[in-house]
């Protein structure tokens, strides 16, 4: 099933903009974040707003392994295993980035980094789980944006790799 573009407010952002560039077929989802959803629980906001499974909504995390910045996608129902991401980009030990790193290298806030249009294109990893589903849901470079693209072309437009067990719990 092909995804069509097609904004439903919001408006542009890099990561939209770079999607249409390239041709990729995706939507928008604009959704309202509780007042009182904290950082770790925007992800679950989005789920429950849009009313999918938390299975299908992928957040982007920004690590460092071995003093080097990646991306990694987990569904936000999980966590990023830091041990997994750092074998999948061959090195020794990862750890989350400080927010104001992810936020200076991706051109994006907290809680509404994209895997698209980032200002430095990072190393991506995404978890194996993405491909059981025709498309999943990543922040379109705002918080309370969505889209919606298929797997592949996630894959595809990031240069990503999907990694097994990359999300914990």
């Amino acid at each position: 099933p092909g995804l069509t573009v097609a904004r439903r407010g919001g408006g542009g952002t890099r990561a939209t903009v770079a999607l249409e560039r390239a041709g990729v077929a995706f939507t928008v989802h604009p959704y309202e974040i509780p007042a009182d959803a904290s950082e770790s629980s925007v992800g679950e906001s989005a789920a429950s707003a849009l009313g999918v499974s938390a299975d299908e909504v992928f957040k982007t995390l920004v690590a460092e392994v071995d003093g080097k910045p990646v991306c990694g996608l987990v569904p936000v129902s999980g966590t990023l295993s830091l041990k997994a991401l750092a074998k999948a980009a061959g090195g020794k030990r990862a750890r989350m980035a400080e927010s104001s790193d992810a936020e200076r290298l991706t051109g994006y806030v907290t809680g509404g980094i994209s895997p698209f249009g980032q200002l430095r294109s990072l190393p991506t990893y995404v978890d194996a789980s993405a491909s059981a589903h025709d498309a999943i849901y990543v922040s379109a470079g705002r918080r309370g944006l969505q889209l919606r693209v298929s797997p592949d072309d996630l894959l595809t437009q990031t240069r990503a790799s999907s990694v097994e067990g990359l999300a914990a719990g």
